[in-house]
């Protein structure tokens, strides 16, 4: 079994600052957090370890490059919003970032992406 954690409980480290800290603390994973670069709206929202947009191949092979030297790896990308949001502007734009993050993830070869299904608060849970 393999310990690890999710990167938004240390939102103001750097990626290399993250690494580093997982390896030194003796976790063998971390799922890194994808939300798109700005200011968190809630808790744990809003943290960019690694930033999908525009994410190239060369930047993809020094973020492994950097968790493969600390002999961490990437159990996953994370991007929790609310696809479901009842703004449909809110919701279209939280579907485009989880498409870039699903890229994102086969550019750096990590299989697995973590997401929030949402949910649209004006509806029942059936009619959600």
């Amino acid at each position: 079994m393999q310990l690890g954690f999710v990167s938004a409980i240390l939102p103001d480290l750097a990626l290399n600052e993250l690494a580093a800290f997982a390896a030194a603390e003796g976790f063998a994973c971390v799922e890194l957090m994808c939300w798109p670069v700005g200011r968190a709206e809630r808790k744990y929202a809003g943290v960019t370890h690694v930033d999908v947009t525009g994410l190239t191949k060369t930047r993809a092979d020094e973020i492994r490059g950097r968790m493969r030297e600390r002999g961490v790896r990437i159990s996953g990308l994370g991007f929790y919003p609310n696809p479901l949001d009842p703004d449909p502007a809110v919701a279209r734009a939280a579907v485009a970032h989880i498409r870039r993050v699903i890229a994102a993830a086969e550019l750096l070869g990590v299989g697995q992406v973590n997401t929030f299904v949402g949910r649209d608060w004006t509806k029942s849970v059936d009619d959600n």
